[in-house]
């Protein structure tokens, strides 16, 4: 029997996200006979007549307000996190957190320190991913194409590739305080919008064509899916609102075509060094040329998220996804107790 703690919540604008993936994680893992305790980053253990006021699997259309996060940041302690016994005690801290304060590594430096085995990748590697600059650096040496980026400030006269552009933070995921932005003029508020949510904000070229995604798990690609939006990106509103997004898994394309997005979705894994599991974002252009947007170390946990999907292409259902994520990380720990055997 494992004793596992879903760590989740948090003061970031996807913690919405975060709580909707945590009830479907917490129930699929207890379904396969797994003792789990939930936490979340703001207020602590969560008592099992609160879960089901906390952890609900609708996500709102629009995330939390900027004034609802600050006080909920004002709440938050990640130090706490290592006197709570839900956490000292786990075998295993499921991270079910997106956002910067999730998924930029220094929660996870924090759980190295205490000794604590967590899911997902590492300090290093978590910083490298949230920061979408580095990221396309480390992208652009390793001869992976990435869109072409201008980071804030610059003149509208520096911005050396044609308009529209993609204005987004740098640190932050669920395309939260992005605008595409059609002429110069509308740079200035599209970065006043970005800066809301990160102190760093990128000026990314508009890849005008078809969006596809690629799940990893352990050191393999999973299924590539296409993602069809009804607006022109892929927003929160169109993540989260029940029909108004096409995702087809797999996707529609040829065999080829998608071997070449699950090499190039374990390529970037790895040059991330990533660990456990993540997820890849792509555009293709009219020349059939993938471009690689950003990877998602802590993608959505939902049933109906991405990541699953592309599991359930090769196989793996939900509990079995989740139940494996917990084995890669048991694994890497030289944890040699069997989970779910």
């Amino acid at each position: 029997m494992t004793r596992l703690t879903v760590l989740t919540g948090g003061s970031t604008p996807e913690r919405d996200v975060a709580l909707a993936g945590a009830a479907q994680v917490v129930q699929a893992l207890r379904g396969r006979g797994h003792v789990v305790s939930v936490v979340d980053t703001v207020t602590g253990p969560v008592r099992p007549g609160d879960e089901e006021r906390l952890l609900h699997p609708d996500v709102g259309r629009e995330p939390p307000t900027r004034l609802e996060l600050e006080t909920l940041a004002s709440q938050e302690d990640p130090h706490a996190l290592l006197d709570l016994s839900e956490i000292r005690e786990a075998d295993l801290v499921f991270l079910v957190l997106h956002g910067k304060q999730g998924e930029g590594g220094e929660l996870q430096a924090l759980l190295d320190l205490a000794g604590i085995t967590y899911t997902g990748s590492g300090p290093f590697a978590s910083a490298l991913a949230m920061d979408k600059d580095v990221t396309k650096r480390l992208f652009r040496q390793a001869g992976i194409a990435t869109p072409q980026w201008h980071m804030w400030p610059l003149s509208v006269q520096d911005v050396a590739f044609a308009y529209p552009v993609v204005v987004k933070p740098s640190k932050t995921g669920s395309t939260v305080g992005v605008t595409l932005v059609d002429s110069g003029a509308g740079l200035p508020e599209a970065v006043e919008l970005a800066l809301q949510f990160d102190d760093e904000v990128m000026i990314e070229e508009y890849i005008a064509g078809r969006e596809f995604t690629v799940g990893i798990l352990g050191d393999q690609a999973l299924g590539a899916g296409e993602i069809i939006p009804q607006h022109t990106l892929f927003d929160y509103e169109c993540k989260y609102t029940p029909g108004m997004t096409d995702e087809l898994f797999p996707a529609p394309v040829a065999d080829e075509l998608a071997d070449d997005m699950r090499r190039l979705a374990l390529e970037a894994h790895r040059t991330l060094k990533l660990r456990d599991f993540s997820r890849v974002d792509f555009r293709m252009d009219e020349q059939s040329t993938l471009y690689c947007l950003e990877v998602n170390t802590l993608p959505g946990l939902t049933s109906a998220s991405l990541l699953p999907q592309s599991a359930a292409v090769v196989g793996i259902d939900f509990p079995g996804l989740c139940e494996s994520i917990c084995r890669e990380a048991l694994k890497r720990a030289g944890d040699r107790r069997s989970i779910g055997s």
